[in-house]
């Protein structure tokens, strides 16, 4: 009998072993170490050196004792590096070819691209009392810091207490290794599936399929460092609806993420547009309801060049009237986030993940950022900008933390039930006698889960879409008389009359009715228009504007009894398009278009009004 022989294979994901025998041929070692570590192709070369020196390659005629592998040998396992790459071309950063073994192929967003490919490096000015030294030399008072300095970070003005996500990745990729083995892993509060050794819970558990125990920890950095609304009429217009009706609102932002040059390696999520979807509003209570535009709205945003950045919400208790203050009431007191609040969060970060090519699942904790339109001390409305922690994501996935009805700033994490096993949940606190004690997280402050980021106005503000007097309505406010339909529309185009076409049409709220109404949907024939808009290219929303598309909304337009001043201007069909219209008459109950001479609506058989 032939004694089986066990050979270890060192990769950038660790070390296996492999189990062989000394007559087994080369090829059919290789095809084990395949299966082993999740190859599907011979995408690696396997090396008897560490330098990368005595490759083995597949051979039927050779067995592993003719090339001299005996039993507790160790082999070197180096995935296949994308072509025209080098140690010596290879940047600082980690290069792709450094990724985990079995992590999925992903691509990552355009800011982390670019993110990416920086030097990062914060660089001084020579100091004249500390350095002395030539002018080309440098010393430790005017080295280039690395961007996770937290030294620098601290002394910033204001200080910045979370280095960013990318400054973070730079510190664990750092060193002779560049973070060879380096990988993300999300924090999973599940038991592990597939463990045969004993009935399924609650009748029994392991250690290796049991979750581990969380301590809650202040996380040292944020995915985003800056939240910028473009303008003030974006914010305006959203707090239009409490400043009207005292009920509280929520939207969704849409951007983009930029770079934010303040911190090292910082992004900035910018905020064009805020989406309200439907919902319920009360002076102290928010529902969402079910949106079904919600997919159609993100294909709208995703042609214009947008996606969703974050969400907002108000929580504003007018406090006078007359001098139009409002209360404060978010502060280091009471709460700056309820757990309800940080559990939503954390629902809309889990579905909104980063993706990151460091972590094993493709994706690492989230961009998505919370804004609240809240009192600020000088009792004026402050906007507050806010994430949760990874550890948070992780908790709301799983379904593990509850809020407490009756103390809003805290949380309770789950007890384990037969339906469901819970791991224990720790958070760090300082006793009377100011020691550092462990607690069992029930209840739990959310302030371990909250990081904070600052939202600023530009002093310059930007317009990616254009500003009216007379702006078209916003979705779902029907509460307040502002409908959407054709006769608004007809009213708004009325009372802009600009000659430039493009900045008529170039209303984000606009190009969501036109793609969305029941009358006549655009959606499969308004990207030439989207693109006009995100390009700012005034000759092809002229070409769209010709289309039988937009003539047929002119005729919609002039049936509802509004006097559109200029229209044939924007149209395609000249003089003919009105008289068509004047001939053909709209429904007032259901919009349908009936013929001339006729007195009942041939859909609903209602009489003409």
């Amino acid at each position: 009998l032939l004694t089986p022989q066990i050979i270890r294979v060192q990769s950038p994901d660790g070390v296996k072993r492999i189990t062989a025998t000394k007559r087994e041929t080369v090829a059919t070692f290789l095809k084990k170490v395949a299966k082993e570590f999740g190859f599907r192709n011979n995408g690696f070369s396997i090396y008897t050196n560490r330098n990368r020196t005595g490759e083995i390659t597949a051979s039927q005629n050779k067995s592993l004792s003719l090339l001299k592998i005996k039993h507790g040998d160790m082999l070197f396992l180096y995935p296949s590096s994308p072509a025209g790459t080098s140690s010596e071309t290879m940047d600082t950063s980690v290069s792709q070819s450094l990724r985990p073994v079995g992590v999925p192929q992903v691509v990552e967003d355009e800011i982390d691209q670019y993110l990416i490919k920086q030097d990062g490096k914060i660089y001084r000015n020579r100091d004249q009392q500390l350095c002395h030294h030539s002018p080309l030399g440098k010393c430790v008072h005017c080295v280039p810091l690395e961007p996770f300095d937290e030294d620098y970070l601290n002394h910033l003005e204001p200080p910045v207490k979370h280095m960013s996500f990318h400054a973070y990745i730079r510190k664990l990729t750092g060193g002779a290794d560049k973070g060879k083995f380096v990988a993300l892993e999300n924090i999973s509060c599940k038991i592990k599936s597939g463990c045969e050794g004993h009935p399924p819970w609650p009748e029994g558990i392991c250690t290796k399929c049991q979750p581990s125990a969380i301590t809650l920890n202040r996380q040292k950095y944020r995915h985003v460092d800056n939240i910028m609304f473009e303008n003030h009429t974006i914010a305006d217009r959203f707090l239009d609806f409490w400043r009207k009706t005292g009920n509280q609102h929520l939207g969704y932002l849409y951007g983009r993420y930029t770079e934010h040059k303040d911190i090292p390696l910082g992004i900035r999520a910018e905020v064009a547009a805020i989406y309200e979807p439907p919902q319920i509003g009360t002076q102290n209570s928010l529902e969402i309801l079910d949106d079904p535009k919600a997919e159609v709205v993100d294909e709208i945003a995703a042609k214009l060049g947008l996606r969703k950045v974050g969400w907002i919400f108000t929580d504003l208790v007018s406090e006078d009237t007359r001098k139009g203050t409002v209360r404060y009431s978010r502060n280091k007191d009471t709460y700056y986030l309820s757990a309800e609040e940080c559990i939503t969060a954390g629902y809309f970060q889990n579905q909104q993940p980063n993706i990151c090519r460091l972590s094993p699942d493709g994706h690492f904790g989230s961009k998505f950022v919370t804004v609240v339109a809240t009192g600020g001390p000088d009792n004026q409305v402050h906007f507050e900008g806010y994430q949760v922690s990874n550890q948070c994501m992780a908790l709301v996935r799983d379904e593990c933390l509850l809020p407490c009805r009756d103390a809003p700033e805290l949380g309770y994490a789950k007890e384990s039930s037969s339906e469901q096993y819970v791991p224990d949940v720790f958070y760090k606190d300082i006793d009377k006698f100011g020691n550092e004690i462990t607690q069992l997280a029930r209840p739990l402050p959310v302030e371990y889960l909250i990081i904070d980021i600052t939202t600023t106005f530009p002093k310059d503000p930007v317009y990616t879409f254009s500003i009216s007097q007379n702006p078209f309505p916003i979705e779902n406010r029907d509460v307040l008389g502002e409908t959407q339909d054709f006769h608004s529309l007809a009213t708004y185009l009325s009372q802009n009359t600009s000659s430039v076409f493009l900045d008529i049409i170039s209303d984000f709220h606009l190009l969501l009715f036109l793609v969305t109404n029941e009358v006549m949907p655009l959606r499969d024939s308004i990207s030439l228009l989207l693109e006009a808009v995100r390009t700012k290219n005034e000759e092809l929303a002229q070409t769209w504007k010709k289309s039988e598309q937009w003539a047929t909304i002119e005729q919609l337009c002039s049936t509802v009894g509004v006097q559109i001043s200029g229209l044939q201007d924007y149209g395609a069909m000249g003089s003919s398009t009105h008289a068509a219209s004047a001939a053909m008459w709209a429904c007032q109950h259901c919009t349908y278009m009936n013929q001339p001479g006729t007195d009942h609506c041939e859909m609903c058989s209602l009489p003409r009004t």
